[in-house]
């Protein structure tokens, strides 16, 4: 099988991390110490469709319909529906794409995830987003050998704007077009300053796991969406009101994971969630 070189362009970031974050960090550790000690797969020579203009085409918004079996603060949300089910329900709930959780340790995820999930028929043309906490460029080179089409850049996690530069820099390279989540009004200009397009305000702050939806409206109304900028409220979205509500703010899309993996009947709360 082609292989390609690790870190080949991209300079690897140093880590500025603390607490929760630091501990997602180190879960991921074992993750790279495999990704370091062997060729990594040959990019994924398939079709990407673009994640940006898919955020473009939902009423009220978008919905980013995300794969979540777990998560620290819930515990276990579901683990009965497998990946290719979850697609199938969210393709015929009106998702506008997919959200695909690969952490492994606290999300019972799996990078598997994303081929299971483009290979699922009739889902292949839904953009796929790479949910994890990925801070090393051989992290975003090992998503390029999936299909996925984006891929999560937390700024608090890689708060230095050069480094959120050169990862996105290096997804690009191989077609991926990072989301880059901030939480506040900092956040939002670092992310700015390396050039982001797709910004996700997460209402859940990492540390103490509180959500505020209120705060990502007003950052919104603060900071106003710049032209060219493609807004995603993310967290604490379980109601079709929450979404008019983003919307109204200007956000494009909103990703939702926990309401519809609840209780396993992913079409029906997507449809729920859309409809009111």
């Amino acid at each position: 099988m082609t292989t390609i070189s690790h870190g080949e362009g991209c300079a690897a970031p140093a880590a500025r991390v603390k607490g929760t974050l630091e501990r997602f960090r180190r879960a991921k550790e074992r993750e790279l110490a495999l990704l370091r000690s062997q060729p990594l797969p040959a990019p994924y020579t398939g079709a990407r469709p673009s994640f940006s203009a898919a955020l473009h085409t939902g009423t009220p918004v978008a919905v980013i319909a995300e794969y979540k079996r777990a998560s620290p603060s819930r515990g276990v949300i579901c683990e009965s529906v497998r990946v290719e089910d979850a697609v199938l329900a969210y393709c015929a709930g009106g998702a506008a794409a997919l959200s695909i959780l690969t952490e492994e340790q606290y999300f019972k995820g799996e990078l598997s995830f994303l081929g299971r999930a483009r290979a699922t028929p009739g889902a292949r043309s839904l953009p796929l987003l790479r949910k994890d906490f990925l801070f090393d460029p051989l992290q975003v080179e090992a998503t390029a050998a999936t299909p996925a089409s984006a891929f999560l850049l937390i700024v608090r996690q890689t708060p230095d704007v050069q480094e959120l530069r050169t990862l996105q820099a290096c997804g690009a390279r191989y077609g991926l077009e990072a989301v880059v989540e901030v939480f506040d009004a900092e956040d939002l200009e670092r992310a700015r300053a390396s050039g982001a397009r797709i910004i996700q305000v997460n209402a859940r702050d990492l540390e103490t796991f509180r959500v505020d939806r209120q705060a990502y409206l007003a950052l919104a109304a603060e900071a106003g969406i710049r032209q060219g900028e493609t807004w995603i409220a993310a967290s604490g979205m379980d109601s079709h009101e929450h979404l008019l509500a983003a919307a109204a703010a200007g956000y494009h899309a909103a990703l939702v994971g926990t309401a519809l993996m609840q209780n396993g009947t992913l079409e029906a709360n997507l449809r729920k969630l859309i409809i009111g």
